[in-house]
């Protein structure tokens, strides 16, 4: 009796704990610090954490496979995905939030109307275009910049501000001037009863998924390349905090102006901290090269970039990284802003690789060789708290706050 009552009590902490991490909801804020986290471990692995690149990478494959190589400036094949670091990281943020999804219950492929479709290309072709102005999307343009101590990370976010009212005020005009139709309901039928109970498997499939990724640290390593193992690990969880919480970087500068709702400025902010904190005893400790990662062209690039890139992702609903976890969700939209991401991305990645247009668009900037070390960490400290008392102020007046 007593073994039996043991058990119970072992089984009953199992499933709490399968609850905590899979099926409670997860606060942002606490997000944001695993984000930060993973953020630094990245940066100690390989290198700072971006997520275009990989895009580009997808992208590349369409161009290269189907003889459109010269368009794309590739003159041999390019990495397959699952031997591209960036590339397999991606794949690892979609089934990292797949797996979270199906977990917790909430996967479901759903149908959008068709205008969403269209909307989804067209704000997914403005990131593919505005990431390589910026020489980095969302992430590694604005979050991954200011993280490395990079100045255009700070011009990509007032950038990314400006587009983000712009893609507001279309929004506003579409939603005044071009509502869209309600579709009339069939009547419905009863639904064929399916052979299989697939919200019964689906947390079976997602806990496959995590297993697969952990053991892929391995095959890579058995096959010498346990560099791309490490990052296809870091993806897996990268997606499986941000689906959990519904962490998007794109509500950052979006919500402040359509609600004047804060709460992912203060989670981005609290990651920000951890990430350039840790970023700091790595470049001063000289872990890495202190000047790696500083490639986001100051001033004109990364503000055109982030810009484009602003109004592309409000119009898209997602950002590159919400896009990844979001797609890992079956969301269908987000599918086509992907394949217009990486249908665009390639071809304006190489028309503004010429030394001559990256010169104009300007150069990376390390913020330490402007400030030295002793005045950077006041200019963040006074960056973070001058941005989380605006988004405060926001909030009370909403005086940023687009109206109709």
């Amino acid at each position: 009796m007593e073994k039996t009552s043991f058990l119970n009590e072992i089984w009953s902490e199992i499933r709490d704990l399968y609850h905590f991490i899979f099926i409670r909801d997860m606060p942002q804020w606490v997000a944001g610090i695993g984000l930060g986290v993973l953020a630094i471990l990245i940066f100690l692995w390989r290198y700072p954490w971006g997520i275009s690149s990989g895009y580009a990478n997808w992208g590349e494959q369409f161009y290269y496979y189907f003889g459109f190589g010269k368009l794309a400036g590739l003159t041999e094949v390019p990495p397959r995905p699952w031997i591209h670091p960036v590339s397999i990281m991606n794949l690892g943020m979609i089934f990292g939030s797949m797996g979270a999804s199906m977990m917790k219950g909430q996967f479901a492929v759903v149908r959008a109307p068709n205008r969403e479709y269209v909307k989804g290309f067209i704000g997914g072709a403005l990131m593919g275009i505005g990431s390589p102005f910026a020489n980095g999307c969302i992430e590694g343009g604005f979050y991954t910049a200011v993280g490395v101590y990079s100045l255009g990370g700070f011009m990509m976010m007032i950038g990314l501000a400006f587009g983000s009212i712009m893609g507001l005020k279309y929004l506003i005009w579409e939603m005044l001037h071009w509502p869209g139709k309600i579709p009339a309901q069939p009547p419905s039928e009863p639904k064929k009863p399916s052979l299989i109970n697939w919200k019964k498997v689906h947390p079976f499939i997602g806990g496959g998924i995590y297993i697969f990724f952990c053991l892929s640290f391995y095959i890579y390593t058995y096959f010498d390349k346990t560099v791309l193992g490490g990052m296809a690990f870091f993806g897996l969880w990268i997606g499986y905090f941000m689906q959990r919480a519904r962490f998007c970087l794109a509500r950052t500068f979006r919500n402040p102006f359509m609600t004047g709702d804060y709460e992912m400025v203060k989670a981005v902010i609290l990651s920000l901290i951890i990430y350039s904190a840790g970023s700091a005893v790595i470049k001063y400790g000289f872990f890495q090269p202190d000047t790696h990662g500083v490639d986001h062209p100051f001033w004109l690039g990364s503000l055109v970039g982030g810009f484009i890139f602003g109004l592309g992702m409000v119009i898209a609903g997602a950002c590159a990284s919400s896009g990844l976890w979001r797609a890992g969700e079956g969301n269908t939209k987000i599918w086509l802003a992907i394949v217009g991401f990486i249908t665009v991305n390639p071809p304006v990645k190489y028309a503004l690789s010429s030394p001559a247009i990256r010169l104009f668009l300007g150069k990376g900037v390390y913020i330490p060789d402007v400030l030295t070390w002793t005045w950077t960490p006041v200019f963040y400290l006074a960056f973070f708290i001058a941005w989380y008392l605006l988004a405060v102020y926001n909030a009370k007046t909403e005086k940023f706050v687009i109206s109709f």
